[in-house]
């Protein structure tokens, strides 16, 4: 793990301009208007907390609350809630398509993960496995 050196900016602060990127893509939350139950954190905080996790490789619950990011387990539940909402996932094809009008992507360097493309064909059907061992198993009966 890199240290930070002084007058750097901690890497899990999240600057104003990827902010302004990430923001309009989170899910808008309502708060009920009966029973509200506790403010929701602030999400900047939160992905905060996020890029702190992953920067330190700190388990979820070992968040410090001293930090103001929320607890580990508010983190967890936001990333996922954020993955599920497809945040990730549009947040990078804007970053490719920005990076991409801007001539500064070699696209002939570029590589594709069969485990994320389609096969809509399919492939063939494996055969049954063929047996490792030299005889039949004994019966149970």
């Amino acid at each position: 793990m890199g240290g930070v050196k002084k007058g750097e900016q901690l890497p899990w602060i999240v600057p104003d301009e990827l902010w302004d990127r990430i923001e309009p893509l989170l899910p808008q939350v309502k708060r009920r208007y009966r029973y509200p139950g506790r403010k929701r954190l602030d999400d900047r905080k939160v992905l905060s907390g996020i890029l702190f996790i992953l920067y330190t490789g700190i388990p979820w619950e070992f968040l410090p609350q001293e930090l103001g990011f929320g607890s580990g387990m508010t983190c967890w539940r936001r990333l996922g809630d954020w993955q599920d909402a497809g945040v990730w996932q549009r947040l990078h094809e804007a970053l490719l398509a920005e990076l991409n009008a801007a001539g500064a992507l070699d696209w002939s360097r570029a590589v594709i993960d069969s485990s994320h493309v389609r096969a809509l064909k399919g492939g063939p059907k494996p055969g049954r496995a063929r047996s490792t061992v030299p005889g039949p198993a004994p019966g149970t009966t």
